[in-house]
């Protein structure tokens, strides 16, 4: 965990402080903001279940025994039928243009979830849509959307890029831009997930929920600070794509030119006006996590919840779990807002996650480079029940003698002790063997 935030001048949530904050107005109470009335009307046009259905929540013990918490409530948002709650607030965007006058084609921008939610809300009320994806977009996550009917377009490296030129297929058009979250529509429609969690567990003392832009957290912060005030709402970005820090420290919405995280989902780059001023106004903490700790929770909740999880809807937990998020007795509920995991990035969680806890290691032997030498160091891993799975020489470096080369074994253990008796055995043969780490393994 690399950086931890409360809100400034926020006390610690009780019924009564609570409210009070949410009394306390700001510089940015001048700007466009989201009432819980706003959030109401919302869930009224989402009355579709074929569009949006309410998702289930599941009681976690494995993550209770790790944390320390009373009771962990795994809101499962990522079952949403896109896999993902940006239905919401892009039906109810669309819906509420239809009622206003009528509108014939929408454009949005999306990395891959406000894209499916805008094609499949837009299909369904007979609209027509325009996607600009970024080149960089998973691939299920484009022909999803085109599977929901909507045309899409594959512009620049990331999302600011794709927002860009979808603004300007709109210039001079009937058609309506859909932002993915500097849209008050688009924020009530989120919002109504905070009424539903709330519903599921009126006790809840704490809930978690990523930021990418803004809108999901501010329309639930928004419900929970009318519903329940006194509960805790912590916000969790990436590392790699964390502006909500910087925003709060300089009361303005800050911008990343790059980002860096498998979170793709949240990977916007940047928060606006209208959801940061949500943010300051009924969000109490906010914490990143990197990448290795995204990978992380991605496996944990594969192999303990039994839920395929993409990054961003897999930050949650990762918060959860760090040790900068004290949960300890507490009633908490994290959100896993996305399930729509690209294979190849799960090969490359799963790869990065195996590696940090040591049951993917690559070991690194010195040798006289002469017939026997593999099969010698190979019968030590076998002789300790681990399984290689792939071995290359490298015999051009400079550290090197003439008629030496380095044998390179990817090896599979059942964890770091017995990834520690691999090491060993091959070191007991007489040989001068080094584990090499994936990058990135250490979670740096």
């Amino acid at each position: 965990m690399t950086d931890h935030q409360r809100i400034a001048g926020r006390p610690p949530r009780t019924a009564v402080s609570g409210a009070a904050v949410r009394g306390q107005t700001m510089a940015r109470d001048t700007a466009e903001t989201v009432t819980y009335a706003d959030i109401e009307a919302a869930r009224e046009r989402l009355d579709d279940p074929s569009v949006v259905t309410e998702t289930p929540v599941d009681r976690s013990t494995a993550l209770e025994s790790m944390t320390g918490a009373a009771e962990v409530s795994l809101k499962l948002e990522h079952l949403q039928w896109t896999g993902s709650f940006k239905t919401r607030g892009a039906y109810n965007k669309i819906r509420r243009l239809a009622e206003s006058g009528g509108v014939d084609r929408v454009v949005a921008a999306s990395a891959g979830n406000h894209a499916q939610g805008v094609a499949l809300a837009a299909s369904t009320l007979g609209v027509d849509a325009t996607v600009v994806m970024p080149t960089t977009a998973p691939q299920t996550k484009v022909e999803a959307t085109r599977g929901y009917g909507a045309s899409v377009e594959l512009v620049g490296k990331d999302f600011q890029a794709a927002t860009t030129h979808a603004k300007d297929l709109v210039a001079g058009t009937d058609a309506m831009f859909v932002h993915a979250f500097d849209d008050p529509a688009i924020v009530a429609g989120q919002g109504t997930l905070g009424v539903e969690m709330y519903e599921d567990r009126p006790s809840v003392e704490t809930v978690v929920v990523p930021i990418g832009g803004g809108g999901l957290i501010g329309g639930i912060a928004t419900a929970f600070a009318e519903l329940r005030p006194e509960t805790r709402v912590v916000g969790v970005q990436a590392e790699g794509a964390a502006t909500v820090p910087d925003s709060l420290d300089k009361g303005t919405p800050q911008t990343l030119e790059e980002v860096d995280t498998i979170a793709d989902g949240i990977a916007t780059g940047g928060v606006s006006e209208l959801t940061l001023g949500l943010i300051e106004r009924h969000v109490d903490e906010v914490v990143t996590v990197t990448n290795g700790e995204i990978a992380d929770a991605v496996l944990l909740l594969l192999e303990r919840a039994k839920q395929v999880v993409e990054g961003a809807g897999a930050a949650a937990v990762a918060a959860v779990r760090s040790d900068d998020l004290d949960v300890s007795g507490e009633h908490v509920m994290p959100l896993l807002c996305g399930g729509n995991l690209d294979m190849t990035m799960l090969r490359t969680v799963l790869v990065h996650a195996l590696a940090r806890r040591r049951q993917v290691i690559r070991v690194r032997v010195r040798i006289e480079d002469r017939p026997g030498k593999m099969a010698d160091i190979s019968a030590a891993i076998a002789d300790q029940g681990a399984n290689i799975q792939t071995v290359r020489h490298d015999r051009a470096l400079e550290d090197l003698d003439v008629g030496e080369a380095y044998l390179i074994f990817q090896v599979e253990t059942s964890g770091a002790d017995h990834a520690r008796r691999v090491v060993a055995a091959i070191a007991d043969h007489g040989y001068d063997v080094s584990v090499v780490t994936h990058p990135g393994a250490d979670g740096n």
